[in-house]
């Protein structure tokens, strides 16, 4: 794996999570793009003429892979964690960390486990049952500077997995107006 993803992801397990309604966000548009409820990766899509995915890892993690807020919000159970970048136009726009459930691939319309380099967001919401919930956001401190992160819990046919996004410096979010 690429060093730098590297560095990115192990300070994304650094973040100290938020409740929106306690973090002081640093724009509007900030704001927007944190709580946004629908596919992050077709809001990405708005921003560009390309938006393609780097998968870096798909596989089956064991639960005491997880830390105590993931095993919380999800189940002590192993799960396949995907890690990917989203890039808009060649630029790498986010980072995302997906964790879901073994028990949450079951019984689904997608193979989930053979995403590759597909967005995640454009299966999940394809789906008739989805809805986000536990929204937490923050700022993680990375080899760029500071970034902003979210996490959320996606439930697609009363199956939750957990979703871990960075908004790395490119990223449309800290743009100062609305393309």
């Amino acid at each position: 794996m690429n060093q730098m993803i590297a560095l990115y992801l192990s300070s994304l397990r650094q973040v100290k999570w938020q409740q929106p309604e306690k973090f002081s966000f640093p724009s509007q548009i900030a704001k927007d793009w944190l709580q946004e409820q629908g596919s992050l990766s077709r809001l990405l899509e708005t921003y560009c003429q390309q938006l393609n995915v780097d998968l870096f890892h798909n596989d089956i993690v064991s639960a005491q892979q997880l830390d105590q807020q993931e095993r919380a919000l999800l189940a002590d159970e192993p799960c396949l964690l995907r890690k990917v970048v989203l890039n808009g136009d060649g630029e790498p726009w986010v980072l995302g960390r997906t964790l879901i459930p073994q028990s949450s691939l079951v019984g689904q319309p997608h193979d989930l486990a053979r995403q590759g380099e597909i967005p995640l967001g454009l299966t999940v919401f394809s789906s008739n049952s989805v809805k986000r919930d536990a929204l937490q956001v923050g700022w993680a401190e990375t080899p760029s500077g500071l970034c902003l992160v979210r996490r959320s819990r996606l439930w697609m046919n009363q199956k939750p997995m957990l979703v871990a996004e960075l908004f790395l410096p490119n990223a449309p979010i800290y743009s100062k107006e609305r393309v």
